[in-house]
């Protein structure tokens, strides 16, 4: 059974925490005088972030947990104060004692610690790496996120949906379609509707898209990371044109505001023109990339994320099939009876997660023109109604799952686990036997979202 998320919410006299599953949802109600829950971090280690979320979120204490360190309070932030509880109505709080982070770090003769971030020399949002390094091999890595908590969950509670859509839609833009698709499908559960087919195809469209935007930018960076910066400008030219296409189609580049429905007319002949130069244009990269035997020096046995920890860790989207896990959200009928195919590979290593894009890249070209349309259909929406609702969606990065709980119309609570929130927690296990210059390399493979991981 895969873990996917844990998370608490706070009813009248108690806390109710909800833990999902593959195969189940597990609840259980605890008292709000002494709130305490077991830790589930033994059988599932990637549940330990969620717990040490629900701990600052709502100050429940987790039993028996093997790491109780504050997780998106930062070192100032006041102990007392749990911003998820619905007494919690500040708009600004006094900031606390310093108070030290203690970092997981490997000691010896000769072993030494580096700090990389929190603040990084490029284009990047904040999260720091802690290193235990001997020499130039690396023995233990921490991930230290949540240095961008932007209160979303807390934003979100007493809004409408339709209020709730523009922040939902931006908490990760390069997963936006994504987000969006989650979203719209929690609105036709609430509304007790169906999407028509053909809104259907225009959504998944979007998403394979975005999919491949992110796939052909991930491409070029992670031949630059290994020092060829050819593949960079070409993979970056391609991820512009990507991006224009869904321009042309949304009116905006990251697709904000895309998934609707509204009826509307498609161009058909540019989108299958653009494919048909992206297919000429990938086949040709692939070629030209695996003749370079140096770069695959770089990439074959880098970063290696075995089945059996893969597994234990709960991992998703490229990070879980690149190590042989057959998970993705794609796999219904839908999607097969469009040409979906899941693209596996079994080394597990930046190699494994490198050749992974491009067969997504290739089936993405054949479903989207699968998909294509001339024209779109709308669905007058009914009265929402309200209820707990969950939702899942294969972003680019991964499983994305979302929660929201609506009570006399409005948001109650609202979660969402980003695939990102799960594979952080891997990426140490990928470092080990490596060196510390080929941690670019490996982090970049996995292309993991700071955004959607700090809400």
């Amino acid at each position: 059974m895969r873990f996917i998320a844990r998370y608490a919410k706070e009813l009248h006299n108690s806390f109710e925490i909800v833990t999902i599953y593959d195969e189940k949802v597990e609840r259980e109600l605890i008292s709000k005088e002494n709130p305490k829950i077991k830790t589930l971090a033994k059988r599932y280690p990637s549940a330990i972030w969620f717990e040490r979320k629900i701990s600052d979120d709502l100050g429940i204490k987790i039993e028996d947990a093997f790491d109780k360190r504050p997780l998106v309070h930062q070192e100032r932030f006041p102990r007392d104060i749990h911003p998820l509880r619905k007494d919690f109505k500040q708009i600004q709080i006094q900031e606390s004692d310093y108070l030290p982070y203690k970092y997981e770090e490997v000691g010896g003769d000769s072993v030494f610690q580096v700090a990389v971030g929190p603040i990084h020399a490029g284009i990047i949002e904040p999260g720091h790496f802690q290193f235990s390094q001997a020499g130039e091999e690396i023995l233990h890595l921490e991930v230290r996120h949540f240095y961008k908590n932007r209160a979303i969950e807390k934003m979100l509670e007493g809004k409408t949906l339709l209020e709730a859509k523009p922040i939902i839609e931006r908490i990760s833009a390069n997963e936006s379609i994504a987000y969006q698709i989650c979203y719209a499908d929690i609105y036709l559960q609430a509304t007790k509707q169906k999407l028509p087919l053909s809104l259907k195809k225009y959504h998944a469209l979007l998403l394979e898209i975005e999919r491949i935007t992110h796939h052909l930018t991930d491409l070029g960076f992670i031949a630059n990371d290994a020092g060829f910066a050819a593949a960079l400008s070409f993979g970056s030219k391609l991820a512009e044109d990507a991006r224009r296409q869904m321009q042309k189609l949304t009116k905006h580049r990251f697709g904000f505001s895309a998934v609707d429905f509204k009826n509307r007319d498609i161009d058909t002949d540019s989108i299958m023109q653009w494919l048909k130069s992206l297919k000429k244009d990938i086949d040709f990269f692939e070629d030209w990339i695996v003749d370079i035997p140096s770069l695959w020096d770089r990439f074959d046995t880098t970063g290696v994320l075995s089945l059996k920890k893969a597994l234990k860790y709960s991992c998703v989207g490229v990070v879980a099939r690149a190590s042989g896990m057959a998970v993705d959200r794609r796999i219904e009928s839908f999607y097969l009876e469009h040409g979906f195919v899941m693209a596996s590979e079994l080394s597990g290593d930046v190699g494994a997660r490198f050749k992974i894009r491009i067969q997504e890249i290739k089936n993405s070209i054949v479903m989207i023109d699968n998909f294509l349309q001339k024209s779109v259909e709308a669905l007058e929406l009914n009265q929402l109604n309200d209820g707990e609702y969950h939702s899942f969606c294969e972003s680019s990065i991964g499983e994305l799952f979302m929660a929201i709980d609506i009570k006399d119309g409005l948001i109650d609570r609202f979660f969402v686990r980003d695939p990102s929130f799960i594979n952080w927690q891997a990426l140490h296990l990928m470092m080990r036997s490596d060196i510390i210059a080929d941690f670019p390399l490996i982090n970049k493979s996995c292309d993991l979202s700071y955004a959607g991981n700090d809400l």
